[in-house]
Order: C-alpha cells, then structure tokens, then sequence
C-alpha cells in the first residue's frame, strides 16, 4: 500500500526516536539518518551536474514546484525541507515492523523520547528489521516489516538542511510524489506524542486534500489520468481493507473470544483473512494497467499486524476532511481546529472531536453538498 506505499506509514525521524532504546539500536539509527544528510546536496547542484540525466533533472524541477505550493497553497511550513536531494542506493529509506497479538489489531508501542509512543520501530537496514521481527515472533506475536520511502523529523533536523527529497521516493508519478511532500511537511506542522493514529490519519488528509488540489490546478492531463486510474483501485483495495478490519474486529470481540474459546476464533479468524483474499482476487481481475499487481505482496503477507498500521493511516481521515470543510476550506483555520483538537488532553477526546465533525460532513452530504462537489478532494 502506499506507506503501506506508499503508499506511505510516515515516520517521526529515527534520530528521534532512540533515547529510551538500546545502544546498538541507537547507533544505527543515528548513523542511519547523518548517512542520508551527508549524502544530501542542494536540489541547484543536482540541476547543474552535467553527469545528472534528464529525468531525474525533470523531476527535481517538479519536486520544487509542489514544495512552493505546498507553502504557498496549502499553508506548510516554508523551510529547508525537501530542497536537497540524496540518492540512497537502495529501496527504502527505512524498514519498520510492525506487531501485534494474535488475536487483537492494537499494535505493540516502542516508546521514545520527542514521538512518544509509536507503534513501529524502524530500521535503517532490512537485515537488521527482519531480526527485530523475528524476535517479535518469539513473544507470539504476528508481524510485519515493510520498507518506508520517506520519514519525517518533524522540522527538528530544519537547521541541518532539512529533510531531503530521496531517491526512494523521486520516481514517482506526480500525483504520488505531491502527496507524499505534503504528507511528511503536515507532520512538521502538527505532531501529538503518542498518538500515531492522530498524527498520521492527519498527516493522511492534508495529503489527500492537497493532492487533489495539485492535480487540479497544475498538473497536466497525462498526470490527472495517471493518479485517477491508480487512485481509483485504491481506493477499492482500502474499503476491502477497512471492511476486513471490522470483520477480524468483530471476531476479536466476540462472545467466543471473551470466553477465550480460541479454537473457534482462530477459525473465524481464518474464514475472515480467507473472504478477504478472495475479494482481492476479484477485484484485481477487474483492474488494469501497470498498477494491477501493487497490493499482491501486502495481501499475500497480510496479518494482524499488517491490518493494524494500514488502520493508522485511514481511520481518523473523514473527520478530518469534515474539520477541513467546517473551517471554510481555508487552511489556516484547519490548522489551528487541528491544533485546538490536538490539545485536548487523552486519545479519547480528540477522537470525539473527530466525530463531531464528522456529524457535520453527513449534515452536508445530506443537504446535497459534499466536498467531492468542488472537485478538491482527494482519495
């Protein structure tokens, strides 16, 4: 999936993310992230490398044209991020793992200094993440590990140059890569320590909105069509993946499940993953083009683990798209609803705010005006 991308789980920088962590785990995780600012050069200098081929010249030119936007449209902060560029020689910038019990979506936290309590731990080498989930199963737990093109230090590395453009993630087509700035520069604006569920479905929906916005206003044709057929099976693949969700959910809280007849639940659970896997296979053989076969790997791993950080990044995503539409579509007035809701002070709170707006959203919808009408909004 997109951080699941992509398709995107975005990350508060490793550098962050060690202090309360072993050494050998902080070692890597520092030397991982000055290994990519050294590697960084100013997005001029790559420009100006006649050794640089055309096509990546064409797509840090574009990177820049959607960092100006994102400051000067849609209100993120206007800084050194994303105005150098590295090339890591590799697939991801990061590997995290993910777990979770047996029986439950609710992922292990690691917590840390600055991010708090996430539900992730991410690893600058995949040797290394794929012996931290291998421990992860021996407590009996499922788990994931999948690779993250892009993290952000939340402005904190600002004074260092920022976080750069990766070669990770440059390659996209445009839709993504716009989505993907805006994604990481909204953590920079807004970050609630142990609350990944909050700060990504936030994070999630300024990407979405501002996507839209981008793709409307400055991308050409050839772009908009490209982003429509691949937003389009995604958005198929994530409402099979939200209903799985609330089927394993179910299972997890039934009444055999509170009796702890776990024979019976496992066989539900195993009916549920079963039913999921078939609905893929048949929405799969409806889509085409180059895209076709993106989710195979997640849905051929998929667990528990896998199911919980997918939910991190959709399930807050309505009510704060409803936050954006209450606030008139301006951007400012979002971000201070956004941290007026952030303030609040348990996990508990700031989702019931979340599903007041809501309520307004299927106030409009109901009166005949959505904001899918104005053609703004994204998936």
């Amino acid at each position: 999936m997109r951080r699941l991308r992509a398709p995107a789980l975005a990350l508060a920088g490793a550098l962050f993310l060690t202090g309360c962590a072993d050494l050998g785990y902080y070692w890597q995780s520092a030397n991982g992230h000055l290994d990519i600012l050294r590697a960084a050069k100013p997005v001029p200098e790559w420009l100006a490398d006649p050794a640089v081929g055309a096509p990546l010249k064409a797509k840090l030119e574009l990177a820049q044209r959607i960092r100006r936007f994102a400051s000067s449209e849609l209100g993120l902060p206007d800084n050194a991020s994303y105005t150098s560029y590295a090339d890591l020689h590799r697939p991801a910038a990061v590997w995290n793992v993910v777990a979770a019990p047996p029986y439950s979506l609710t992922l292990k936290s690691w917590c840390f200094p600055v991010a708090g309590c996430v539900g992730y731990r991410g690893y600058y080498d995949e040797a290394a993440a794929k012996t931290e989930a291998e421990a992860q199963k021996t407590n009996g737990l499922e788990v994931a590990v999948y690779p993250v093109p892009a993290y952000s230090t939340l402005g904190w590395m600002n004074w260092a140059g920022g976080d750069p453009l990766l070669s990770t993630f440059i390659g996209y087509p445009e839709g993504e890569l716009a989505r993907l700035v805006f994604h990481e520069l909204a953590h920079q604006v807004l970050y609630v320590p142990g609350d990944t569920v909050f700060n990504e479905s936030y994070a999630t929906a300024v990407e979405r909105i501002g996507g839209a916005m981008w793709l409307q206003r400055e991308a050409g044709e050839a772009a908009r069509a490209e982003y429509a057929q691949f937003n389009a099976q995604r958005q198929d693949f994530r409402a099979l993946a939200l209903n799985t969700r609330r089927a394993l959910t179910q299972v997890y809280e039934s009444p055999e499940a509170k009796a702890k007849d776990w024979t019976k639940v496992e066989a539900q659970k195993q009916a549920a993953m079963a039913d999921f896997r078939e609905r893929y296979a048949a929405l799969k053989a409806a889509w085409t083009g180059p895209r076709q076969n993106a989710y195979d790997g997640w849905v051929a791993r998929a667990n528990n683990a896998a199911f919980g950080a997918q939910g991190a990044y959709d399930d807050l995503v309505p009510g704060f798209e409803a936050l954006f539409e209450r606030e008139g579509r301006d951007w400012p007035r979002f971000y201070t609803a956004v941290r007026r809701i952030a303030a609040l002070p348990t996990t508990e709170e700031r989702r019931s705010a979340l599903q007041a707006a809501t309520g307004i959203l299927h106030t409009h919808a109901r009166q005949g005006r959505t904001h899918d009408d104005n053609g703004d909004h994204g998936a």
